[in-house]
């Protein structure tokens, strides 16, 4: 498992467009993928748009991403390279 911290950049968070860019990127990779809040109680499913919206993240939170498979390092790599690192 491969974890790292990342920032929203999009000053709006993750509303739709950005929550579906989320899950596009999740979902190219076979290993599962979530994400949480530091310091929160939220923790959800990468692969899900329903999971990334109820998450309510607003622009400029960082969010700890969690990688656990065969392709963890290039799926986490994607986040990073998309969304920047804290």
């Amino acid at each position: 498992m491969v974890t790292r911290k990342i920032v929203i950049r999009d000053p709006a968070g993750l509303h739709l467009r950005p929550a579906q860019k989320f899950c596009e990127i999740a979902m190219q990779y076979e290993c599962g993928i979530s994400f949480e809040v530091p310091g929160g109680s939220i923790c959800a499913n990468a692969k899900s748009v329903l999971s990334v919206l109820a998450a309510g993240i607003k622009g400029g939170t960082a969010i700890i991403v969690r990688c656990d498979g065969a392709d963890e390092d290039e799926a986490l790599e994607a986040f990073v390279s998309e969304f920047g690192e804290e």
